[in-house]
């Protein structure tokens, strides 16, 4: 059974392993992060590391029984109770509830681990499957969602109010 937990050092090898086998992938739905971020990638999770250490985010990876990562699941912007949602999984384990799983997981304990009473994520118009992801997780739309807030397309922004 796979598991939801937080990001650490130990996880940086599955999580480029991820990244990498999923790369073609993610870039069907969501602005593929390019080749900066490959060649950067220890730099950058080292950063997100101190950012986590910070509380500014909140990283989380779904690993599976192998060790291998199934999923990122990512709450940015941690502030005044409030925080983005963000999360991809792989191609494998898609359209089988496992994101859905997660980011309930996620809207459950957020509120004591992170003192958080409200998410919000936004998605793409054309990513039928995170807007589903999102509705069976209880959120709701609530305004449109920028280009600039989603790499360049338009889309919706969702909520959800989080109960302590």
């Amino acid at each position: 059974m796979p598991e939801l937990k937080r990001l650490h050092a130990d996880h940086a090898p599955a999580v480029l392993a991820f990244e990498v086998a999923n790369r073609a992938y993610f870039a069907t739905s969501i602005p593929d992060r390019g080749d900066d971020f490959f060649d950067r990638f220890a730099e950058r999770y080292e950063a997100s590391l101190a950012e986590q250490d910070d509380g500014v985010c909140a990283f989380y990876v779904l690993v599976a029984e192998d060790g291998s990562v199934l999923g990122r699941f990512n709450l940015y912007d941690v502030e005044d109770g409030t925080a983005r949602l963000g999360y991809r999984v792989a191609e494998q384990v898609a359209g089988r509830g496992v994101a859905t799983a997660a980011v309930r997981e996620l809207c459950r304990t957020a509120p004591a681990t992170h003192g958080l009473r409200t998410l919000r994520a936004a998605t793409s118009h054309d990513n039928a499957a995170s807007r589903k992801v999102l509705t069976k997780a209880g959120f709701v739309p609530v305004g449109p969602a920028a280009p600039a807030d989603l790499g360049g397309t338009s889309g919706t922004w969702y909520q959800r109010d989080l109960q302590p």
